[in-house]
């Protein structure tokens, strides 16, 4: 069986002296306010007198404006944009433009293509086809009525204001989420990092200080009564701060991977040294490198946890492998009470986030008392999953069994 190691994906760092693009400002209703220079046809009409009832006209003109500018500011919010106050202004613009229209005619028919703009910047699809079309529509009949077969232009006119306003303003927003989105990501990637550095940093040191501070007791209670068993816990102690070295060196660049063999070992010797009675049992077939990681940052973290919190003086580990699924048990005699809430500064709850990491990996974790006496740590996993590499080549490691690890 071949099996294939994924890249584990982590970010990139930006780059020295360079910031992440930014969105910009936010465009406003100001980018509209230009347009209503078509206006100014029909401003001129009225103070050059060429305008039946001026006093109407004029208030017609400025009902329109207000309108206009009214609905044109509130497009760019979303939530104003879907209001109900906004679409009642936009009804209210096309009945002035209509009444503008069938009243004056000529330059007051441009007053239309504002109001496809208007209606552009505040209706979005699947709305907008019927919305522009009724638009359209309604220009044209407006203008077919006061300048006959001419006045189609107006229709066309404000078919195409309408149609690209929206076109450009959606295209616009899109762009700008897809930034929000990308910078988003980029901030998650860069906390992710930070949280596998620590939980590196926790979960390696946690254990490595755990066996030399048991090693160092063993050491100094031997060194009385039999210096040479006092050197080789000596011998063992440097041993271990070297392999610790080595093991962050690794944590660093991201590249460390677990072993069962390997943490088994060491499981070995920090029971030992803390005068716990250790028990090891394993069958079945040989398991794939990717299970074995995993299972193995579960042996380190129970027996931590044995070694420092139970007071058991016995603790077996079990593992039985099957064509389909293999299970890893640590069992100790001790107290048998977990903590139940983490503690300030551990950094988060241990149980849960290794639950997780097996959850990713289509396994199962239960950690409690045990039946008659101490606490019992089950790990159970798929001997092939595809999930298996995802979870053990990123370089984030779980977190204690125990809240209380640390």
């Amino acid at each position: 069986m071949s099996w294939t190691r994924k890249v584990s994906c982590t970010p990139t760092p930006l780059r020295a002296g360079r910031l992440p693009d930014t969105p910009g400002p936010h465009p406003t209703g100001f980018a509209l306010l230009p347009w209503l220079l078509l206006g100014m046809g029909s401003f001129s009409n009225l103070f050059q007198g060429e305008t039946a009832n001026p006093w109407i006209g004029g208030l017609g003109l400025l009902t329109f404006n207000s309108l206009y500018i009214y609905v044109s500011f509130r497009a760019f919010v979303k939530e104003k944009r879907e209001a109900r106050s906004t679409h009642v202004a936009l009804g209210l613009l096309a009945a002035v433009t209509c009444g503008l229209g069938l009243g004056y005619g000529g330059s007051w028919l441009l007053f239309f293509p504002l109001l496809g703009l208007a209606t552009g910047a505040v209706v979005r699809m699947p709305r907008l086809r019927l919305t522009g079309a009724a638009v359209t529509v309604l220009s044209g009949v407006v203008a077919f009525v006061r300048d006959g077969w001419g006045g189609l232009d107006i229709a066309y006119a404000t078919w195409i204001s309408t149609i690209v306003t929206a076109a450009i303003l959606s295209l616009s927003e899109a762009v700008r989420e897809l930034r929000a989105a990308r910078e988003e990501l980029a901030r998650r990637a860069v906390e992710e990092e930070r949280l596998r550095f620590s939980r590196d940093l926790h979960d390696l040191l946690g254990h490595t200080l755990s066996v030399i501070v048991v090693k160092s007791e063993a050491a100094r209670r031997l060194a009385a009564r039999d210096m040479d068993a006092a050197v080789a816990q000596v011998a063992d102690i440097e041993s271990v701060g070297r392999q610790a070295l080595t093991e962050i060196r690794e944590a660093v660049t991201g590249y460390r991977r677990g072993s069962l063999a390997t943490e088994l070992d060491r499981a070995h010797s920090a029971l030992a040294a803390a005068g716990i009675t250790p028990a090891f049992h394993q069958s079945g077939p040989p398991l794939p490198q990717q299970t074995e990681a995993l299972l193995g940052w579960v042996v380190r973290e129970a027996v931590t946890n044995v070694v420092r919190h139970s007071g058991a003086a016995r603790c077996e580990i079990t593992v039985s492998g099957g064509t389909e699924r293999v299970r890893l048990t640590v069992t100790d005699d001790g107290t048998g009470t977990p903590v139940t809430a983490p503690r300030e500064g551990i950094g988060g709850t241990g149980l849960r986030g290794m639950t997780e990491r097996l959850a990713a990996a289509g396994g199962t974790l239960t950690a409690g008392p045990g039946p008659r006496e101490g606490f019992v740590v089950t790990a159970e996993l798929p001997v092939e999953s595809a999930e298996l590499t995802v979870a053990t080549d990123s370089p984030e490691m779980p977190e204690p069994v125990r809240a209380g690890i640390g």
